[in-house]
């Protein structure tokens, strides 16, 4: 474990250390969180690092600000020690589980390599966090059907507490401007009005 009292002081450490799980305050000094998070997204070094995003603000937009940067969970202070050691034992298991098939899936022109974790759109790799990759390999491998906000939650946050239906929407938003032609009109993952999410392909 360690840890940095400034921005610039935690980036330095991150790119030089080698770390399996970064918690970021939203309001670091220097270099501030969000900021830091969509630095560590945009390196491929640390593209896949499992982040989670600590703020005193409790208002939605701060919520969804943090998961759009990248960040695969967020806490809002104060919170239990034992509330911060679930939400890290939860976001490593979904950064380093992995399906006991190595088959390469390949819809239209998207590839999901599930022993790699990697994903590729016309032969171009896409950057996901690990949790943007689970999401889009359970909506792929059951292409056809139509699951709710509820049960995506339930199969890719799985027994998390304290993660709410509008997280759902913030990570299909995030897939689609990176595996669609033109996230406005998605191709593959589809908005059912008023019943949740469906993986097609025109």
């Amino acid at each position: 474990m360690d840890s940095a009292s400034d921005g610039e002081t935690a980036l330095a450490k991150i790119k030089k250390g080698e770390y399996g799980l970064v918690v970021l305050d939203l309001m670091l000094p220097g270099i501030q969180g969000i900021e830091l998070c969509r630095i560590l997204r945009n390196d491929p070094k640390t593209n896949g690092l499992p982040v989670i995003m600590l703020t005193a603000k409790g208002e939605e937009v701060d919520r969804i600000l943090g998961l759009e940067m990248g960040a695969d969970d967020y806490m809002t202070k104060p919170f239990s020690p034992r509330e911060l050691v679930a939400r890290v034992k939860a976001v490593l298991r979904r950064s380093t589980e992995k399906p006991a098939t190595e088959k390469l899936l390949k819809i239209g022109e998207l590839e999901i390599d599930r022993e790699k974790y990697t994903v590729s759109v016309k032969g171009k790799p896409v950057k996901l966090s690990a949790t943007e990759f689970k999401l889009l390999l359970f909506l792929a491998e059951r292409k056809g059907k139509v699951f709710s906000r509820d049960h995506l939650l339930d199969a890719v946050w799985r027994d998390e507490a304290f993660v709410e239906p509008r997280t759902v929407d913030v990570h299909i938003r995030r897939l689609r401007s990176n595996i669609e032609a033109d996230p406005a009109h998605p191709r593959y993952i589809k908005t059912m009005r008023g019943i949740g999410y469906l993986f097609t392909e025109k």
